[in-house]
């Protein structure tokens, strides 16, 4: 069976979806295609975004660990702060499930920084706002 335009048949599964997705859809494609994220609500931007080891490493680096602002808030709200994952969703913005999943990546990250001695650096994602800023009720 061959896709609609597309030159080479591609195999179907038993429901009949395509095993092999198209060039740029899919994972590893990008962010091109679904929905739009939501944008985050951050009651700052952090002044110290790079932390690194005292001690260089003996042997071969391994690379940074990169936290994301919308990580960083949620940990600043619930461990810092110690608001609940409910309170933290609602100043950023979002639900409590997308808090729950920034703050399991957000305190992994920063552990595995500790346990390895690795380099932490917090970069923006692009959907963070300020508090207090143009744009916060979008």
């Amino acid at each position: 069976m061959k896709a609609k335009g597309m030159g080479k048949p591609i195999k179907r599964v038993a429901v009949g979806y395509p095993i092999a997705m198209p060039m740029g859809m899919g994972q590893g494609w990008g962010r091109g295609r679904g929905r739009r994220r939501k944008r985050r609500m951050i009651g700052f931007i952090p002044p110290v975004r790079h932390f690194y080891p005292a001690l260089p490493p003996l042997g071969q680096p391994k690379p940074p660990i990169f936290m994301t602002y919308e990580e960083f808030e949620a940990l600043r709200l619930v461990d810092y702060e110690g608001l609940t994952q409910e309170e933290a969703g609602k100043r950023m913005g979002v639900s409590r499930g997308t808090v729950w999943r920034a703050l399991n990546s957000a305190r992994k990250k920063v552990a595995q920084m500790i346990v390895e001695g690795r380099e932490l650096v917090i970069l923006p994602q692009g959907n963070e706002v300020p508090k207090g800023t143009a744009g916060e009720g979008e």
